[in-house]
């Protein structure tokens, strides 16, 4: 337990996954719902939940949607820059789907997205000085998705499965109330990053999905990248954002979208079979395929092994680094071992 600060207890956007009764409404009322790949190598079908869940917009067959739960582990940092895990304890461990963590700026705990056994989705708070999961909205006809700390005002956005389908980014209060669409134009939207307090990237679904910007306070957008992942991030210290760039067949790239200029630069190539992607505070690039965890540290010419969760049955897919880079969520799927 020492490994996640002692305070744990004994104990899909990013989006509906397609398999969920919200996601099977989204693909009837927009056909590139149908899906946009596989969890991050791990899974088939429904595996990465999220309303842009799928490949290149690839259509596959519904599923029910993975089991997968949060883990946490302490994230070291040598005097030389190498990165190294703890061991991995289970947050959220029940039956069912808990993904999308995102931690909040205090560092108290991180959001993550929840499916009950009805299909519905809602947003939780994992608190980490009480190892308590608890709500954090609770609607009746609309599914929530991928929270993130929203700069402006505070509380959070969310991807927002509405009551007749519609699939738009929305703002909450940290309570889960006074909600309220921020572009009510867009959509349908599966993933998105906020670069600066009043502007968003949104992953916007179609064939092929594109990478739109939004500024709140004009509500103006614009549609700068095509072909891109489900992965979008604001990378440390800056107003920039960086998200994953399909390559061909079978290649990726993590790029930087300048915000500004609407233009992009590459940081790396994607690791083959990777989807998701993370940064550390001092500007490491995380990425997992499998039980393998990844960095990219600036000046490599390679991705370096971090830690392989084999031992613990953990196929990985999403990612998220605590503000002080202390502590690293990680979803994953149990696969066996001990």
């Amino acid at each position: 337990m020492s490994d996640v600060r002692g305070v744990l207890p004994a104990s899909f956007p990013d989006g509906p996954p397609p398999c969920s009764p919200a996601g099977r409404r989204a693909r009837r009322a927009v056909a590139a719902c149908l899906v946009v790949g596989v969890l991050a190598a791990t899974v088939t079908g429904c595996g990465g939940g999220g309303p842009g869940a799928g490949a290149k917009g690839a259509a596959t067959t519904p599923s029910s949607p993975p089991a997968t739960d949060i883990w946490l582990a302490a994230l070291h940092h040598d005097t030389g820059g190498t990165l190294s895990l703890g061991k991995a304890v289970n947050v959220t461990h029940r039956r069912g789907y808990d993904n999308q963590p995102f931690f909040l700026p205090d560092g108290s705990g991180f959001w993550y997205t929840s499916i009950d056994s009805t299909g519905q989705a809602d947003i939780w708070f994992h608190d980490l000085g009480s190892g308590e999961n608890r709500p954090v909205t609770r609607t009746a006809r609309e599914s929530e998705y991928s929270a993130t700390w929203l700069g402006m005002g505070g509380g959070f956005s969310a991807i927002r499965v509405e009551a007749d389908s519609t699939q738009r980014l929305w703002r909450f209060d940290v309570d889960g109330g006074d909600a309220s669409v921020l572009f009510s134009d867009v959509a349908p939207v599966g993933y998105h990053a906020w670069a600066d307090d009043h502007t968003v990237a949104m992953y916007v679904l179609g064939t092929p999905p594109t990478l739109v910007v939004g500024v709140v306070s004009t509500g103006a957008t614009r549609t700068v990248a095509h072909d891109i992942g489900r992965s979008i991030r604001r990378i440390p210290g800056t107003n920039d954002v960086s998200y994953v760039q399909h390559v061909g067949k079978d290649s990726t790239e993590i790029r930087r979208l300048h915000v500004r200029a609407g233009t992009s630069t590459l940081l790396a190539p994607g690791i083959q079979g990777g989807d998701f992607h993370a940064w550390t505070p001092g500007g490491v690039l995380l990425q997992a395929h499998g039980a393998v965890l990844y960095a990219w540290s600036p000046g490599d010419h390679a991705w370096k092994q971090v830690a392989d969760l084999s031992a613990q049955g953990i196929s990985l897919s999403r990612l998220a680094v605590s503000p002080d880079g202390t502590l690293i969520a990680l979803v994953g799927e149990t696969t066996g071992g001990s």
